[in-house]
């Protein structure tokens, strides 16, 4: 593979707070490094890094890594101060510039803060400096958080439009088995199927430093893959395996870029998070999957959840499989009034009409039978 020109290097709490208590300086130092001759080889890279709870904890005097949001919110402003000095000092020592990024999934989820996000990190790296991107733990609540930095990386990924995708971890890769547990276990070099390959090996998620498993990992390729960027998923406990990934050496498991999805589409697939479910009947399903259809109300049989007229909202089949999702025409209440019902007889229910579909074609993203695009 030709060297990439820009990429995104997340790097996780077991690697750069092994011990959960502070920031392994001798790990970070080794990252920033690598970051730099890349950067002076011509290269943009945007680092995505987790740590910040782990450094605040302690200097909030606090026993233990808290449990409870508002003291993780407390721990993550606490900490991410010292993380971004750390690294602002680490780049510094080998001639780069950091510069702190913080971002929720509000910000990918509007479009407005999206354009935003993006121009500012792009003028970054128009100007030289390597943007350090975190969660903004201090403000994300439930609705609005990623939960793990490798799908923020995967989303900071299609934001900038980059070449490539490196994900480090604290194996060598993606293992058809957990190696931990298996010592038969086989590492799955090349990834061109995640749904058959790489989700059924990807196992849980979970360590006492930081929240992203190999499930999240996974996840995050699919999420990159679609929109047309390589992944590659390595041992970040090698010094050596960011700068071979980060040159486009053979490394670790990776993760090949499928058919770039329509960014709209992409953005209605992997960004919003669907707030209900349309479960439709079989020949809705029909409907759908084979003639590429806009979804009918007469085609629905049960509504849930709560949403709004233009939020994402999940349409799955009677067996519960997931066939699409799309942008709803109708709030939940409307919804379910007119659920079943002609198209025809949306205005003499409603008393008024924004057009004769649930969930228009142009709003929709068909999924394989596997979940994805």
């Amino acid at each position: 593979m030709a060297a990439p020109r820009r990429i995104v290097v997340k790097i996780g709490s077991r690697l750069l707070a092994p011990k959960g208590d502070g920031l392994d300086a001798r790990a970070l130092e080794g990252f920033a490094a690598a970051v730099a001759a890349a950067r002076e080889g011509g290269a943009q890279v945007i680092v995505v890094s987790s740590g910040a709870i782990a450094c605040g904890w302690p200097k909030l005097k606090l026993k233990s890594r808290p449990r409870t949001l508002p003291e993780l919110q407390a721990a993550a402003a606490a900490g991410q101060s010292l993380l971004m000095r750390a690294w602002e000092d680490a780049l510094s020592r080998h001639g780069a510039l950091g510069a702190q990024v913080l971002l929720t999934h509000a910000d990918a989820a509007s479009r407005r803060r999206y354009l935003n996000a993006r121009d500012a990190m792009l003028a970054l790296l128009a100007l030289g400096a390597v943007p350090v991107v975190n969660e903004n733990d201090t403000v994300a609540t439930a609705e609005i958080r990623y939960g793990d930095n490798d799908n923020l990386s995967a989303d900071v990924a299609v934001l900038v439009d980059a070449d490539l995708l490196v994900l480090l971890t604290d194996i060598e890769g993606l293992f058809d088995a957990d190696p931990r547990e298996n010592p038969r276990a086989k590492l799955l070099r090349d990834v061109d199927d995640i749904e058959r390959q790489a989700l059924p090996a990807a196992g849980g998620a979970g360590s006492s430093a930081g929240t992203g498993g190999m499930i999240t990992k996974v996840e995050a390729a699919r999420k990159a893959t679609a929109s047309g960027i390589p992944v590659v998923i390595c041992d970040g406990r090698d010094p050596k395996n960011l700068s071979r990934a980060l040159a486009g050496e053979r490394v670790g498991t990776r993760f090949r870029a499928a058919e770039r999805l329509a960014a709209r589409k992409h953005w209605i697939v992997f960004t919003l998070k669907p707030a209900g479910t349309l479960v439709v009947d079989d020949g809705a399903r029909r409907a759908l999957a084979e003639g590429r259809k806009s979804l009918l109300p007469s085609g629905v049989r049960e509504v849930t959840g709560e949403f709004r007229r233009g939020a994402a909202v999940r349409i799955v089949a009677g067996d519960g499989a997931e066939i699409a999702r799309g942008l709803a025409a109708y709030d939940a209440d409307d919804a379910r009034r007119i659920a079943g019902k002609k198209s025809a007889a949306i205005a003499g229910i409603l008393g008024y009409t924004f057009g004769d579909e649930l969930v228009h074609k142009d709003d929709l993203v068909i999924l394989s039978p596997a979940g994805a695009p």
